[in-house]
């Protein structure tokens, strides 16, 4: 295409001073005087002079600003002159403006032209378009499309004014009345894209569109779904407020209709607002809505939602979450959730009635916030039968946890000297099975630094004296023990054990023959208890009788211990030639010895019978069941033996390049340990314990075995004697027990593992990985998703799938374990377990877990699941095909926050 360039046309206006001729003037006026009776003078209008205009071009993509007020090139005159009013600039700032192809001004019509990849500049305005025509007279600026040399239109208009962002066919601005016509106009606004026929721009914050549509999905022209509406008044950032409404998905419309909308608008903060329920139906349950309530952004540190079940048999649930968090101090978050379950109807065999309930709280404190003080809270109580009733979660790996948890914490430290701790612990340990709860309100503990008495000024501690240091420890506890139904009733707090521990370690370390570190400690302790017991026969209930002693009571114990170890290490070398060069051996033995003397005067007697035989009593402490254990009957003088070896490898690495050979741990820990007690009359040795772990594969196969190994033999009902295994006919050792366990987990990257999101059941103790299946929470289901948003990541997995690389990953875990306690020689568990995801196409996902029990020949849980990413919407199932948490959820929706109740979802439970 020819370059066209245009020229700048001024007009230079220039005065010239009048030169008097004073002949011709006289000689003039005698011949009118003569000639005429009355003289008529008129003003001529004095003719200005033309000048040729200066023409100048405008370079090819030069940005130029526009003078809207020239000023005339005057010289000094001697003559006064008539004056023109100049009319006032009309803009209000200095306008900028370039384009490739040409910039054109006409000054007559007070026209700018700017042609292909055009932008204008003036004030919070930018403008770019394929072409733009500012009248500066009239204060009004056109954008509109260009062809290309197709014929195809190209670089459509892009207005930007301030935040706002417009994307339009055309569009005419006034500067002036800040109002504006857009045709065509694609604009977004949160998570909403929205493209309207005609946009009537009132001012900077209201615009009234007709003919428009809304959606989240990325593409406005050509959506998978969006809302169709012929009137709507929209304030950017702030609100969408529209007339009739209809939902149009695949280009087809819907019978999903609204009178009105309104959808809030916001980027700083959350709007409060309803959440519509969902519809459900059980076959125990019968119809119902769930999730269904209120969201309160109460501020922009905490907010609540507020959530609720119905059921056509009478059943309901009450639920309430809560988020809070202020930076650089505290965040945290509260969910609390009470369900009333009915089962069946009344009078059927099959009905029942229960309520169930679930607190969880978790508050973490920000390490700027206090440096000396910190508090923390973990909690997860309510009844034990919630993860296996509530209709509200699916959560297998909760359901088989039987055990909940809690802790909530404050500590501080007093920077005295010596320096001392304080903290206060409130904890809940709660067991499914049994539903017996066990509770502290509170655990205090208190500790002073270690002190070292003979220690010289400047720190150095060698030796055995300057070594010996003590501490002092202080634990009390406020413990109670109750079920389920009395748990904080009455009844509850009536069998408080209160007691007290006060603990003085003193030890100190030293070396000797320079290779060999010795260790020795003295402890004594005190406990206070505030409740003991008595043991006595009743004659007229003819049965021992324990009765419950209230007041302070004390004991007092004290034991000591030693233990001298060394390492040892040993090199076995084959040669640097060899794939193998070397093997290196790590040992470290280790001796200890524990003495504690009898304390047998805490002990007291009582009669089993009535017969008054002295040889029927029996002894007993009364600190039996006392939270800090009892004072030793009998003296124990104890010998323990530890040995624990790593292996580890050099070989050589793969990589000619490298010429370090390649370390490789063979054995990351095999450990043999007993214990002999010199002051026991019969079974003195302890059973031989032998662990070890290694880890295979770069550390994707993880194994660990362990096995006990007792030296007695037992006798024909299975009781230990004072018999050596081998002088019974035996072998050496016994193997009472042993157990296999292996971890493996791999994915298509190689050794990067997957992220795993974090689950109810973690944070129930249970596993962290998918072998119990995913969980499934309809209250934040929509957050489970596997797929991410991101269109970079998303163009390389279809790349990824067209190579035939299609993500995987796989975790895997074996569990084997023996038992011969009795001779029964038997394997007691064997079972193995499976979970696996992979991408079949870039929009489908699927997984599935599942395992085998080899002992009670059986499959064990097994859930399968498929997930399809459809742009703007998320489908997936979920399907546990049999078993007693059978059961199979579908979900379809819109993964938009905002559209989030916009969803169809229906899944059947087998209870």
């Amino acid at each position: 295409m020819a370059q066209i360039y245009s020229s700048l046309h001024f007009t230079k206006i220039v005065f010239k001073p009048l030169h008097t001729n004073l002949f011709n003037i006289v000689l003039i006026s005698i011949f009118l005087s003569l000639g005429c009776s009355a003289l008529y003078s008129q003003d001529i209008k004095k003719k200005q002079p033309t000048v040729t205009p200066n023409t100048q071009d405008v370079k090819k993509g030069a940005e130029k600003p526009l003078d809207t007020n020239p000023v005339a090139e005057t010289p000094a005159d001697t003559v006064k002159l008539d004056t023109i009013k100049v009319k006032k600039a009309f803009l209000n700032g200095q306008v900028k403006y370039k384009a490739e192809t040409y910039a054109k001004i006409q000054q007559k019509k007070k026209l700018i032209t700017l042609y292909d990849k055009a932008e204008l500049y003036y004030q919070d305005v930018e403008l770019k378009s394929g072409i733009i025509v500012m009248d500066y007279e009239k204060n009004e600026v056109y954008a509109g499309r260009i062809k290309d040399s197709l014929g195809n239109y190209t670089q459509f208009p892009n207005f930007k004014q301030g935040s706002n962002v417009i994307e339009p066919d055309s569009i005419r601005f006034n500067f002036k009345t800040k109002k504006a016509l857009i045709w065509n106009s694609r604009t977004n606004q949160g998570e909403f894209n929205v493209k309207a026929a005609i946009t009537k721009k009132e001012n900077d914050s209201v615009y009234f569109l007709k003919g428009a549509r809304f959606t989240t999905a990325k593409d406005v022209d050509n959506p998978e779904y969006y809302f169709q509406t012929n009137k709507i008044k929209f304030i950017p950032g702030k609100k969408i407020v529209t007339g009739s409404t209809y939902m149009v998905i695949a280009g087809v419309p819907t019978p999903i209709y609204l009178p009105f909308a309104y959808f809030p608008l916001s980027k700083e903060t959350s709007v409060s607002g309803i959440i519509l329920p969902s519809y459900n139906d059980s076959n125990t349950k019968g119809f119902s809505l769930q999730n269904g309530g209120y969201y309160f952004a109460l501020s922009d540190h905490y907010n609540l939602t507020v959530v609720g079940d119905y059921y056509t048999n009478g059943s309901y649930a009450l639920g309430m979450q809560s988020s809070y968090a202020k930076r650089y101090n505290f965040q945290g978050n509260v969910n609390i959730r009470f369900e009333n379950n009915i089962i069946s109807e009344r009078g059927y065999p099959d009905y029942s009635k229960t309520r169930i309930y679930n607190i969880q709280w978790s508050h973490s404190q920000d390490s700027k916030a206090n440096p000396n003080s910190t508090f923390s809270a973990s909690v997860n109580l309510g009844s034990s039968e919630y993860f296996k009733q509530t209709i509200n979660q699916v959560n297998v790996g909760s359901s088989l946890n039987n055990t909940l948890s809690s802790s909530i914490s404050y500590s501080t430290v007093f920077h005295s000297v010596p320096e001392s701790r304080l903290s206060l612990t409130a904890t809940h340990s709660q067991n499914t099975n049994t539903k017996v709860i066990n509770m502290t309100l509170p655990t205090l503990q208190f500790s002073v630094d270690r002190i070292y008495p003979f220690a010289i000024n400047d720190g150095a501690k060698k030796g055995f004296f300057k070594n010996i240091n003590l501490q002092y420890n202080l634990n009390g506890k406020n413990s109670f023990i109750t079920t389920d139904s009395l748990f904080f009733k009455p009844e509850m707090f009536q069998d408080a054990d209160i007691g007290f521990q006060h603990s003085i370690p003193l030890s100190t370390n030293f070396k000797v023959f320079k290779h060999f570190s010795v260790s020795t400690s003295l402890n004594y302790d005190e406990v206070w208890y505030f409740k003991t017991i008595e043991k006595h026969y009743d004659d007229q209930l003819a049965t021992v009788v324990t009765n419950d002693v209230k007041g302070f009571d004390a004991f007092r114990t004290y034991s000591s211990s030693t233990s001298i170890g060394t390492t040892i290490y040993g090199t076995f070398n084959f040669g640097a030639d060899k794939k193998i060069q070397s093997i290196r051996h790590v040992m470290r033995p280790a001796v200890s010895h524990s003495y504690t003397p009898s304390f047998e005067k805490y002990y007291d007697t009582y009669a089993i019978d009535g017969s008054g035989n002295m040889q029927t009593d029996k002894y007993y402490t009364r600190f039996e069941g006392g939270m800090y254990g009892v004072p030793g009957q009998n003296r124990s003088n104890s010998i323990g033996f530890n040995l624990s070896n790593t292996f580890e490898a050099k070989v050589t690495d793969k990589d000619t390049t490298k010429t370090e050979a390649k370390k490789i741990m063979l054995l990351n820990n095999l450990n043999f340990s007993t214990s002999y007690n010199a002051d026991a009359k019969t079974l003195a040795w302890a059973p031989v314990r032998i662990s070890g772990g290694t880890q295979f594969f770069d550390n994707k196969l993880s194994a660990n075995f362990g096995t006990t190994l007792d030296p007695y033999a037992i006798d024909n009902s299975g009781t230990r004697i004072n018999t050596f295994n081998i002088d019974n006919g035996g072998s050496l050792f016994r193997m009472t027990s042993a157990n296999l366990t292996m971890n493996y987990s791999l994915s298509s990257k190689g050794s990067e593992k997957k992220d795993k999101p974090d689950s109810q059941a973690a944070r129930n103790g249970g596993r962290e990985d998918d072998l119990f299946g995913s969980d499934i929470d309809t209250g934040s289901y929509r957050k489970n998703s596997q797929f991410t948003d991101d269109d970079e990541e998303k163009e390389d997995a279809v790349a990824e799938f067209f190579k035939s690389k299609l993500p995987w990953d796989m975790t895997f875990a074996y569990s084997l374990t023996y038992g011969n306690n009795n001779r029964e020689k038997k394997i007691t568990g064997n079972s193995i377990m499976i979970s696996a995801n992979t991408d079949l196409t870039p929009k489908w996902k699927a997984g599935v877990s599942t395992g085998y029990d080899f002992v009670q020949k059986g499959v064990t849980f097994t859930q399968l699941r498929f997930e399809r990413d459809l742009m703007s919407w998320r489908m997936d199932f979920n399907w546990t095909p049999f078993g007693p948490n059978a059961t199979w959820n579908f979900y379809i929706g819109i993964k938009s926050g905002i559209l989030s109740d916009i969803k169809w979802e229906k899944r059947n439970q087998n209870f």
